[in-house]
């Protein structure tokens, strides 16, 4: 489903990309499709982890798989490193040269609450800021700054600057919102700009 204008040639402009990963710690498939409808195929052996990839995709509008064997023996560091570095990479590939993209976009999303902010923009220079802690150390298997460290990891594998901020009472509720927040400032971000057919800067490249 392509949400921009009829004078885009789709076929011609597919952003779908599949990126595979595998080390010592994880081994990772993952696909995006950024003209999406939010459906999402995700298995990373972390429950509330699955539980925010699903939330990114639907709120996003991305159409995402995922599938994670990590050492989650150790821990979900590496787990949720590693997917948010094969996801960057794969919004990085989809978007081309982001010819006709919006580029930036900033959103607020409250849960209960918690209240989480995101600035993005789209530049291909990536640069993460964080304001904001977690109420509760983890949410079930996942530790809760794992979240900013997700977002971050993302940023600089997707070539986004990003601004980010949560306040609140509970752990569960600060995430959900990031998670959210993030989904729907990227979307925003990524769309293609009915007006535009080159690239949104004044230097002609990203």
């Amino acid at each position: 489903m392509y949400r921009g204008s009829d004078r885009f040639d789709m076929s011609d402009h597919d952003r779908t990309a599949t990126v595979t990963r595998e080390t010592a710690e994880t081994a990772i498939d993952c696909t995006v499709t950024i003209d999406g409808s939010g459906d999402a195929d995700v298995e990373t052996g972390i429950g509330f982890f699955d539980h925010m990839l699903e939330s990114f995709a639907k709120h996003g509008l991305f159409d995402l798989e995922v599938d994670c064997d990590g050492d989650l023996e150790i821990d979900d560091h590496h787990t949720v490193e590693d997917v948010a570095i094969v996801l960057g990479e794969a919004f990085d590939e989809a978007l081309g040269d982001r010819t006709g993209i919006v580029r930036y976009a900033d959103r607020r999303v409250p849960l209960d609450e918690a209240v989480a902010g995101a600035v993005v923009d789209v530049s291909g220079r990536p640069r993460f800021y964080f304001d904001g802690t977690f109420s509760q150390a983890s949410i079930g298997g996942f530790t809760s700054d794992m979240a900013r460290h997700f977002a971050e990891t993302l940023a600089m594998n997707a070539g986004l600057t990003l601004h980010l901020e949560v306040t609140g009472e509970n752990a569960h509720h600060e995430v959900e919102a990031l998670f959210k927040t993030l989904a729907r400032t990227v979307d925003d971000a990524t769309r293609l700009d009915e007006r535009r057919e080159d690239t949104p800067s004044t230097k002609g490249a990203l």
